[in-house]
């Protein structure tokens, strides 16, 4: 089995046993451990020095990809692609010792619902500290009995500020599809990352659009970034003739290996129809291979921005207690052999989002207030000029700000104040949201050239 994620592919192997008798580059590693042991003035933990020396040896090569897991840490990782669990849905890593949020939360999960966003950097959970702690550890922190609540001190630039978040069952499900609205004839899947049964969750759902009278389809794969490799190797199939090229693998300069389309991989099941992808900045690895596959191997259009550009492979040894080694052993190339690495696939159609779509976010541990003339205060007029509710930008939190903040808070059913505060920003931030979902030109662009290969 093997897996894509975070940008890379991971190839599950057994470990290579080192006799260490005949190691002598290890001498230095013997020696320092065994003086440590006898001479340290405390008692130290054997197990904390061993650990501490793996997780050093992999953060020495400096390859964001290489990565040791301890036990909880390999059990965690084997688990974020399957099944479902009480938390708040939000997908983190640990950077210079601290969570972040590593993924833009879904827009029905907890997380967003409570104005979590992508980058956020979590400092404490319900009062404790994160900052060295194993994710293991923060993450049992966060996940809880749903409709109970946990909250979160999270560091956004530089503002600090509370957030709290009530725990719901997440299921990890990877594929949405649905009818467009517009156009009965078009079938918009988005796919959200490649979990153990994507490829079977695909299937259906065209399956599904099919009989709904769908003829066409949009793949939305905008913000996945990643998942098992046997899964988007099948998705692909179905798109692709027999024979064609998948993915390839390579050492250096030499090609290893590949993979094609074959009976074996989709059972037969294929997708004749027209077909579009759409992409971004988000869409990473396994998304990677499935777009450059589609594009390079049967033509189909890629629409909206250039990718994350992740084409290194990784190989997972287990070790003997368990734990894990997630080692870079080599790359991935697409089907004409180019090298995506830092680079992404590039769109046939380059379309960005909205100007409004880059907009700071409005949770800051100190919310502008009237008469405030700093650069906080035209960020919000912008929201609220955006949503309809201000004719003009102004620059300062004046009379005009707060009747607008009052009639949303109004129609939003909040409390009226004419003032921000943490509800009435969360509120605004998932409006404009909603707003880029109902506006949005990387899928207008989508239905656009997907129309014109229908006629």
């Amino acid at each position: 089995m093997a897996i894509i994620s975070g940008g890379v592919v991971q190839m599950l192997n057994k470990p290579k046993l080192i006799d260490q008798t005949e190691n002598d580059e290890l001498a230095k590693v013997h020696t320092l451990f065994q003086n440590i042991q006898e001479d340290y003035y405390e008692s130290v933990d054997p197990d904390v020095l061993i650990e501490g020396a793996l997780q050093g040896m992999t953060e020495a090569l400096d390859d964001p990809y290489t990565s040791y897991f301890n036990q909880e840490d390999s059990e965690a990782f084997s688990e974020t692609l399957s099944g479902q669990f009480e938390g708040i849905g939000a997908t983190l890593m640990l950077q210079n010792d601290l969570p972040v949020i590593a993924e833009q939360p879904a827009p029905e999960s907890p997380a967003a619902q409570s104005g979590l966003q992508m980058d956020d950097q979590i400092l404490r959970v319900d009062g404790k500290e994160t900052k060295g702690e194993s994710l293991t550890e923060i993450v049992s922190w966060i996940r809880g009995e749903q409709g109970t609540t946990v909250t979160l001190t999270i560091q956004r630039e530089a503002a600090v500020l509370d957030v709290e978040v009530t725990r719901n069952v997440i299921a990890i499900e990877s594929v949405y599809g649905s009818i467009d609205a517009q156009h009965s004839a078009v079938g918009k899947i988005e796919i959200a990352t490649f979990s153990e049964n994507t490829a079977a969750e695909l299937q259906a759902m065209i399956e599904k659009l099919r009989k709904a009278g769908a003829t066409s389809f949009v793949l939305d794969l905008r913000g996945n970034p990643g998942g098992y490799l046997d899964q988007v190797e099948r998705m692909a199939s179905m798109f692709l003739a027999d024979g064609d090229v998948i993915v390839q693998f390579g050492l250096k300069e030499e090609i290893v290996g590949e993979v094609r389309a074959s009976s074996e991989l989709d059972q037969g099941f294929k997708v004749t129809e027209p077909v579009v992808v759409l992409v971004d900045g988000g869409s990473a690895s396994a998304s990677e291979i499935l777009a450059a596959a589609l594009q390079e191997s049967a033509g189909v259009p890629v629409v909206g921005m250039q990718t994350f550009g992740k084409g290194t492979v990784q190989g997972v040894q287990s070790l003997d207690d368990q734990s894990e080694i997630k080692l870079t052993i080599q790359k991935w190339l697409t089907p004409k052999g180019n090298w995506l690495n830092e680079v992404g696939v590039t769109p046939d159609n380059v379309v960005d989002f909205p100007e409004y779509a880059y907009y700071s976010s409005l949770l800051q541990d100190e919310f502008v207030v009237l008469g405030d003339t700093s650069e906080k205060a035209q960020e919000l007029n912008q929201f609220l000029e955006v949503l309809g509710y201000m004719d003009d930008v102004e620059d300062t939190f004046n009379e005009n700000t707060q009747a607008a903040l009052s009639l949303f808070q109004e129609e939003n059913e909040l409390t009226v104040t004419g003032a921000l505060d943490l509800a009435t920003a969360v509120k605004l931030e998932e409006q404009l949201r909603a707003k880029l979902r109902e506006n949005d030109p990387m899928y207008l662009k989508a239905i656009e050239v997907l129309l014109e290969r229908i006629n």
